[in-house]
């Protein structure tokens, strides 16, 4: 499956969002006014007499008040959400789990977290737990990948192996990396507008009181708002079930990539039948369509428009040869054993089962895909050549080797240094510490610059800088991703603090690498998103590259510059993969020019281009890095540093594996 594709599927299904939400929307007036028409107007005068069904003054009146209380309430519900996935966990109820807890299944949970975030190339999320919760069940939101958050229910901890968590955290990751999460919070805002005319009824109702005239009258509106409730609920389920549940298919299809294992994924469905998924919470009606399993009891009516597919169909796609999978069925079952989104993609559609088929631009992206797993590069000595469209079509595409490589390379890590980035101090210090110098004399300078900090940090930093920068090149973007969820825990003074301490350390030293400044970049990008809400929710607006014509010459100019290539055909040979995307004047700036807060500056602003346009860009940078045939791991991450800068998480390029 194509990442920026699916990221560009998942914004144009806001458009979608928005067209339903309108008809939703007309069909609420259309049917508070025909009910106040029929109950109210006439006793209370509010037509001339003789008017017959339709009065243009009171429809009006009628379609005013509806629209300002659905978007009072959906404006309302999207500011509350500002904190993203966090809000999410908050609203359910749901606790945080402290990255180094010593609980056995805590334990297990986070352990199976990082070692997919590792595999994705994506910063370890915050996870949560819903305690209250029985039931089987799990959830990511968030805005991006920056600021996302897994939550699994207490259920799901207890009852679940290893295989089957896996699967599950699987599932979820596919969300994470394909730009669902954003989408679902926008439904969250929009349904809650929605369903706000039925809760204004309750409250009606509640309250009824004072005359018995008057206590009459709300009696009747809140009667009425609720029956208009009701089919708010329909219309909202509509809105989700047609939104949300092809994504369930392809979140399953995806689980089954990255862990080769459908009966992990299939066990955990099957203990749902007996265990339920049913959540509890107040608010899990607005948050339905989190969930990796249908979180309400619906009737079988209510099923039709459930966000998530049937049990049966979902076991059936990835083990049809199961016991469970035949007393689950139906209906007759497509006999086939899902391992890939493409044979997931190919299965005919049945019954209410929505199934994607894939355009032929997915066809051509799945091919690259293919081209992807033989152009990855060894760990060590001389490095094959490295296709850029391979690299591209690699950016979100975690597979089950990956997984086995991030398990691979935690257990190779320092036991101390694993333990330190789980901890919200210590992980402050590894991050100081890998933006240090290799060189003793320039690392003397940078030390100097952190006089003054706090005196916990001036004690961790000589204790763990031994062990990061004796660390491989490979293991540091990965040190810097374990380090999300305790530096996550900081308090705002503490994110400042500690902000203010990565830039004296830059700032000593002007001959910082280009891999230490896009480390900078990474850390500054992912947790300004979980500090700043208003970044996090934040939409690219630059949709052309011409538009950062200076800026792509200069990230260009500083790769060729950073590697041992010819540096006028390595800029060449980068430029040449963005012909076709407009009139674009690129040219090598001088070395002079390159320096790196300028390079800082143009890495901000073309991060503000839409996926779409970040594809050919990193392109563009992949083709600069492999100009010479020769790509050594420190370019290789060097590359994984930069895609992470502009929110393309590429996994890492293993050893073992042939050229394109």
């Amino acid at each position: 499956m194509d990442f920026f594709g699916q990221q560009d599927v998942a914004r144009r299904k806001t458009g979608r969002l928005i067209g339903l939400f309108a008809l939703a929307v007309a069909a609420i007036v259309l049917a508070i006014y025909a009910l106040v028409r029929l109950t109210f107007a006439d006793a209370y005068q509010w037509v001339p007499p003789g008017t017959g069904f339709f009065d243009p003054w009171l429809a009006a009146r009628t379609a005013f008040v509806t629209l300002a209380v659905i978007l009072v309430g959906s404006v309302y519900k999207t500011l509350s959400l500002h904190r993203g996935g966090r809000a999410i966990a908050g609203l359910l109820g749901a606790r945080e789990l402290s990255p180094n807890s010593a609980d056995a299944a805590e334990r297990r949970l986070l352990n199976v977290v990082e070692e997919m975030s590792l595999a994705a190339g994506v910063p370890v999320p915050a996870v949560f737990v819903l305690d209250g919760e029985s039931a089987i069940n799990a959830f990511a939101a968030g805005f991006s990948t920056s600021e996302a958050v897994i939550a699994v229910t207490r259920g799901a901890l207890d009852q679940l192996d290893r295989d089957e968590l896996q699967g599950v955290i699987g599932h979820e990751f596919s969300h994470i990396v394909n730009g669902d999460m954003r989408l679902n919070l926008r439904l969250v805002g929009v349904v809650h507008g929605i369903l706000v005319i039925a809760l204004i009824g309750k409250i009606l109702l509640r309250h009824a009181s004072g005359s018995r005239k008057a206590g009459l009258f709300m009696v009747v509106v809140g009667l009425v708002l609720l029956a208009v409730g009701g089919l708010g609920v329909l219309l909202a389920r509509l809105i989700k079930a047609a939104l949300s549940r092809q994504r369930e298919f392809l979140a399953d299809a995806s689980a089954v990539q990255f862990t080769r294992n459908p009966q992990g994924l299939a066990g955990a469905l099957g203990k749902i039948v007996t265990g339920g998924s049913k959540i509890k919470a107040a608010h899990a009606e607005e948050a339905s369509h989190f969930f990796f399993a249908d979180g309400l009891a619906t009737s079988s009516f209510f099923s039709l428009l459930s966000s998530h597919p049937p049990l049966a169909a979902r076991v059936a796609r990835l083990d049809p040869s199961s016991e469970l999978a035949r007393s689950l069925a139906s209906g007759p079952q497509p006999n086939i054993m899902i391992k890939t989104l493409d044979e997931m993609a190919a299965l005919p559609l049945e019954g209410n089962v929505l199934v994607q088929q894939l355009s032929p631009a997915d066809a051509a992206a799945a091919k690259i895909k293919a081209e992807a797993a033989r152009a990855t590069l060894p760990a060590s000595g001389a490095r094959p050549g490295l296709a850029a469209a391979a690299v591209v079509a690699a950016v979100g595409q975690l597979e089950q080797r990956h997984v086995d490589y991030a398990r691979e390379l935690m257990a190779r890590l320092p036991p101390e240094l694993v333990a330190a980035v789980r901890e919200p101090l210590a992980a402050q210090a590894v991050v100081l510490a890998l933006l240090l110098d290799r060189d003793p004399e320039v690392r003397r300078r940078q030390s100097a610059s952190l006089e003054g900090a706090p005196q916990g940090l001036l004690f961790e930093i000589p204790r763990l800088s031994p062990l990061v920068l004796t660390s491989p090149p490979e293991a540091r973007l990965p040190l810097l991703d374990l380090a999300m969820p305790a530096l996550g825990r900081l308090s705002p003074a503490q994110y400042a603090e500690f902000a203010g301490l990565v830039e004296k350390l830059v700032q000593a030293d002007s001959c910082l690498a280009l891999f230490e400044l896009a480390l900078q970049r990474a850390l500054f990008r992912n947790l300004a998103r979980r500090f700043d809400p208003a970044a996090a929710g934040r939409v690219p607006q630059i949709y052309a590259l011409g538009k950062l014509e200076k800026e792509i010459s200069l990230l260009l100019s500083a790769l060729a510059r950073a590697g041992d290539a010819d540096t006028e055909r390595a800029f060449e040979t980068g430029a040449a993969q963005l012909r076709g995307f407009g009139p674009l004047s690129l040219a090598l700036l001088p070395a002079a020019v390159c320096d790196l807060p300028a390079v800082d500056k143009a890495l901000r602003r073309l991060d503000e281009l839409t996926p779409k346009m970040k594809k050919p860009l990193l392109a563009a940078c992949a083709a600069v890095v492999a100009a010479d045939r020769q790509v050594a791991m420190a370019e290789a991450e060097l590359l994984r540093a930069i895609a992470d800068t502009l929110g393309c998480p590429v996994p890492p390029l293993l050893a073992g594996q042939k050229a394109a």
